[in-house]
């Protein structure tokens, strides 16, 4: 059997290892919030989390992100997943089958509907948009429902590649961007 005096640099590369195996292990787990961070930063000028405002009919609707884009008004929810995920338009129920388990959840489409029509209510000269995100480790094998979209589509549709164009833009939403953040308190 070896001794650590006869192999002087065993302790050294078993600490590269851990080291490595530490490196590895916190891009894989943390690293896909960087990158979501990132999306988001390219594509919105301003953010603003978890607010409630009035709803277009009645009651009070919750927003998950609301981002002021070159493009308008985005309203983003977020589906952090792992499988095969099998939703549809006309799906009251979504399901994702993933390596250990089964499990459903509501179609997010109607509440993003919902949350749509009542941040138009508030700025109605200002194009308002949608889209649910699945974050990577979601795969529709039987199609992409309406307004689902991964995180580099987002970018794709939702980014500016000119930001001086994009700059003007902003100032021109900025007032109704305003009468949003005032609403949301």
């Amino acid at each position: 059997m070896t001794s650590f005096e006869e192999t002087p640099w065993l302790l050294p590369l078993l600490g590269v290892f851990a080291l490595l195996l530490v490196w590895f292990m916190w891009r894989r787990f943390f690293a896909r919030g960087n990158l979501l961070e990132r999306a988001l930063a390219d594509i919105s000028y301003e953010r603003i989390e978890n607010f409630v405002i009035p709803g277009a009919d009645e009651g009070e609707i919750l927003v998950d992100q609301l981002l002021l884009t070159s493009q308008g008004l985005l309203i983003l929810e977020t589906k952090d997943v792992r499988g095969a995920v099998f939703g549809g338009d006309k799906m009251s129920d979504w399901t994702v089958i993933g390596q250990d388990r089964r499990y459903t959840f509501r179609n997010p489409q109607p509440a993003l509907y919902d949350r749509i029509a009542a941040v138009r209510q508030i700025v109605r000269q200002v194009p308002v948009d949608g889209r649910v995100l699945f974050l990577d480790g979601a795969e529709f094998t039987k199609g992409v429902p309406s307004l689902v979209c991964n995180l580099e589509e987002l970018v794709r549709e939702f980014g500016e590649p000119d930001k001086d164009a994009a700059r003007f833009k902003i100032e021109a939403f900025k007032p109704h961007w305003e009468l949003i953040v005032n609403r949301a308190g």
